[in-house]
């Protein structure tokens, strides 16, 4: 049977058990990566998985249960079907209807053709790059090339009928440079697309190697307070968590510094954030979420101002409001939540090196290590960054081992540039961002 008969089969044979809903979520998925390291082949990895999620719903209860094997589709029915036994009512359970999806472009044709050895040679040129940028770049880690495409259908019971094909491609790599007097720094840098012709190999290696070599030579400062200039993956990284306050579900579980907020100025009045799951090649680019539903562009800061949250089917029914186009699966094992397709800062007109040049004192932060660490609820943090200190628009040495301390939606509000070059790692994407002045410790 193929794989699309299989779903309708296992939504047919669900319903004559006596449930009121179901829905299937499948994936086939085949890939290849290839690390190089000394200008050699360190590690080759090819995978070929397949995952079938089922959700059905009888009498207002859910039950869930997933496969790994295609031989194992009626234990997984059985088993989804007995779960709705052990779980309680849920008035907001449901699946979603039927709605029509525009076509966008995520599957590259060349991937198909692609062989073994076009990913070897590409491994091989990303670390040949990044060791040839510089004389002081002394080790190259994970210099690492992927490839690989899915084919995902999603069917439900109340007409949802999706089959599309997907690919990726993606480079990787990191960098260690040190300098005569023994200090040595890492750089790395990351790009991915569903077009092979959109990854730079060798701007890969180059960014990796420049982003360990300009922090050569870094001083500590003494504790003060000055303008900073995120890098664009900096300013990505405070990004997402901004994203995670944005999802309807954190909202309603009391875990999102922005709940009760719709309507309201949140951040800088130059800040328009955006979700965009139908955007040319990207990442987060398909025609519908893993719900079935269609991927739409939305922007939910405009001019500092929330205009909403992001949903899936059920925190929407919770809310009494329509699907965003936004649930999100971490797989087949998993039942979906909320997360971002696209997510980013609309650019502005000045180039990265027009904001240095703006600042009479401050520092450009090309690390932070922990934004993680931030309380996700208050949106506090108080993190480790690296980067170099500008005067009079110019740089005059590297800074290292200082503290930036905030909170993330003050910062936000005290925005006073945005960057022309929007750069996205993975799904989430920023420009640089110019902020006002931050409290800074050794």
């Amino acid at each position: 049977m193929e794989i699309s008969g299989l779903a309708e089969d296992i939504i047919k044979k669900v319903l004559d058990r006596r449930c009121d809903a179901a829905e299937v979520f499948m994936k086939d998925s085949k890939g290849i990566s290839v690390e190089a390291k000394n200008g050699q082949v360190e590690a080759l990895e090819a995978s070929k998985d397949f995952g079938l999620a089922l959700k059905v719903i009888k009498q207002k209860r859910m039950g869930f249960a997933f496969t790994t094997d295609k031989d194992n589709i009626e234990e997984t029915i059985s088993n989804a079907v007995e779960g709705t036994e052990w779980t309680g009512i849920d008035e907001y359970a449901g699946i979603p209807e039927q709605l029509s999806s525009d076509e966008v472009l995520i599957y590259d044709q060349r991937v198909k053709d692609i062989q073994e050895e076009d990913i070897i040679k590409d491994s091989l040129l990303l670390e040949k790059t990044t060791l040839s940028y510089d004389k002081r770049i002394t080790k190259v880690r994970k210099a690492e090339v992927g490839v690989g495409e899915g084919h995902t259908i999603i069917a439900n019971s109340n007409g949802v009928r999706v089959a599309y094909k997907s690919s990726y491609y993606t480079a990787h790599v990191t960098a260690l440079a040190q300098d005569e007097s023994g200090q040595s720094q890492m750089g790395w840098d990351y790009a991915s697309s569903r077009k092979i012709d959109d990854v730079d190999i060798e701007s890969v290696g180059k960014r990796a190697a420049q982003r360990a070599t300009e922090l050569l030579g870094s001083r500590k400062i003494s504790a003060l307070k000055v303008p900073v200039l995120l890098s664009d993956a900096v300013a990505v990284d405070f990004l997402e968590i901004l994203s995670a306050s944005l999802s309807a579900e954190a909202v309603q579980k009391k875990r999102s510094f922005l709940a009760d907020r719709t309507g309201q100025s949140v951040i800088s009045p130059l800040i328009d954030i955006c979700d965009d799951g139908t955007l040319p090649w990207r990442t987060g680019t398909s025609p519908v979420d893993d719900e079935g539903v269609p991927t739409r562009k939305k922007e939910l800061i405009s001019r500092g101002v929330l205009n909403g949250y992001i949903h899936n089917t059920y925190t929407a029914r919770k809310d009494g409001v329509s699907s965003t186009g936004n649930a999100v699966r971490r797989g087949a094992s998993s039942l979906p939540g909320v997360g971002v397709t696209n997510f980013f800062i609309r650019p502005g007109e000045l180039s990265h090196h027009d904001l240095m040049k703006s600042l009479p004192r401050g520092i450009v932060i090309l690390s932070a290590m922990g934004v993680h660490t931030a309380n996700p609820v208050s949106g506090d943090f108080s993190i480790g960054i690296s980067g170099l200190w500008i005067e009079n628009g110019s740089v005059l040495y590297p800074v290292k081992e200082a503290v930036i301390s905030g909170n993330i939606l003050e910062m936000f509000k005290k925005v006073e540039g945005v960057g022309s070059n929007l750069v996205f790692y993975g799904s989430t994407g920023s420009p640089s961002i110019l902020i006002g002045e931050m409290d800074i410790s050794a």
